[in-house]
């Protein structure tokens, strides 16, 4: 077994997330992106993680109702070319981050345990009376 050692974010790769994810959100609210099915998609930048050498970038996203996340999750990363040099052009980076967009599954997990504190026996074993 490996053990991982986690390490935080430096200041400087969060305020380079943070810009980044600025860019792109601006980006797809302007409608700079080619694709028609991401202009008529309302897109959520939930959270962005950037490499600490700062060459690789996770983009998080989530859309209204969870809807066609897997198409837009494929569409969004058919358009990193053009986002990577509109980020390009917004930040001066030695290196621009390679973009890999990711469906945010955090509020359906959030979802599955809410639905588990509210069973019964749950509710039950934790001294809560049933709704």
């Amino acid at each position: 077994m490996v053990n991982a050692v986690y390490k935080e974010p430096s200041q400087r790769q969060l305020r380079i997330a943070q810009e980044i994810k600025k860019i792109i959100a601006s980006a797809l609210q302007k409608g700079e992106v080619r694709n028609p099915l991401l202009l008529d998609s309302f897109i959520t930048i939930t959270k962005v993680d950037i490499s600490p050498d700062l060459k690789f970038c996770t983009v998080y996203f989530m859309t209204l109702n969870g809807q066609n996340l897997g198409q837009i999750e494929d569409d969004l990363n058919a358009e990193t070319w053009g986002l990577k040099k509109t980020i390009a052009a917004k930040l001066k980076l030695r290196y621009t981050p390679d973009l890999n967009f990711r469906m945010d599954t955090s509020f359906a997990e959030v979802d599955r345990i809410e639905q588990l504190l509210r069973d019964p026996k749950v509710a039950k074993d934790l001294g809560h009376k049933e709704d």
